[in-house]
């Protein structure tokens, strides 16, 4: 076994590890909470599956941007939820169900969401992809619904022990994940500077901004719901956008670190956002109650 399939198992490892982490604190009625709310349920898919898609497409029609980013932006809007995000999500929020849900929701439905998400592209752009729903499932599975199910139901067997457990799951997997994907990074530095141009950081940040944007206007009147769907909106599960992009576009050698431009770039230019709510939480509650 070499270092690069080392570095994978690393990876999915880790992943695995930081959702369990997120599992271990979940009751089955938190993750399956979004599928009562049915209004809330559309408008989460609206923004997440409708309006970014749209943005991505109609960025790749009016623009002249670089192949393998146009196929990156649109196989990153029809993917799901990343796994690793619920961590930044829960530290923003008051209350979790949401975040439940939502990991839950849209990782049971990728594997429909996401071929009718291509179709509609195809029908509104007429920019047509290949899609491969037995790959999707298996990433989504792998690095989603198998550790959030185990979490589940450790907690249904065994709460207190789960509740202890759930921290030292995810500190391990977030140092497990850093120690991963830092050969990574250094590996594919050289490719993601050479895509840097041409608009290509200016497209990514539009398509992060009209996400965020979205996700906030379309979670409803509780900031809670409204931070967790911005953010959810804007950023998105990279190994489904992998395997999405690598079916569409030939020179594979470009896609991953297009993918982690992206991640990159998402990092900072939510970070106004991010501020900007945690400001609004603190102020809301530094207001004194009615007597």
């Amino acid at each position: 076994m070499n270092v690069e399939n080392l570095i994978r198992i690393a990876v999915l490892l880790s992943i695995m590890l930081i959702v369990l982490g997120f599992g271990l604190l979940c009751t089955w009625r938190d993750a399956t909470s979004l599928f009562r709310n049915r209004g809330l349920l559309l408008r989460s898919l609206l923004a997440m599956n409708v309006i970014l898609p749209v943005f991505a497409a109609a960025l790749a029609a009016l623009f002249t941007l670089r192949p393998v980013i146009e196929v990156v932006l649109i196989a990153l809007a029809v993917s799901p939820v990343p796994p690793f995000l619920p961590l930044k999500q829960s530290k923003l929020v008051g209350h979790h169900e949401y975040i439940y849900g939502l990991l839950g929701a849209t990782s049971l439905l990728t594997i429909v969401l996401a071929p009718a998400t291509v179709i509609l592209i195809g029908l509104i752009a007429s920019r047509h992809a290949s899609i491969n729903p037995i790959a999707i499932a298996r990433i989504v599975a792998l690095t989603v619904l198998v550790p959030f199910a185990l979490g589940l139901f450790l907690r249904r067997v065994k709460p207190d022990l789960a509740v202890r457990s759930s921290p030292i799951a995810s500190k391990l997997g977030m140092a497990l994940l850093v120690i991963a994907v830092v050969p990574v990074l250094i590996k594919m530095w050289p490719a993601m500077i050479a895509l840097v141009g041409d608009g290509t950081v200016l497209a990514i940040i539009a398509f992060i901004v009209v996400g965020l944007a979205a996700g906030h206007l379309l979670g409803g009147p509780d900031p809670s719901t409204r931070t967790v769907l911005a953010l959810a909106t804007a950023t998105r599960h990279p190994g489904v956008a992998l395997v999405i992009a690598t079916a569409n576009y030939p020179d594979t050698k470009l896609v991953a670190p297009a993918v982690l431009l992206y991640l990159l770039v998402c990092i900072v230019a939510s970070m106004p956002y991010i501020m900007w709510r945690k400001r609004q939480k603190k102020d809301l509650l530094a207001v004194p109650p009615v007597a």
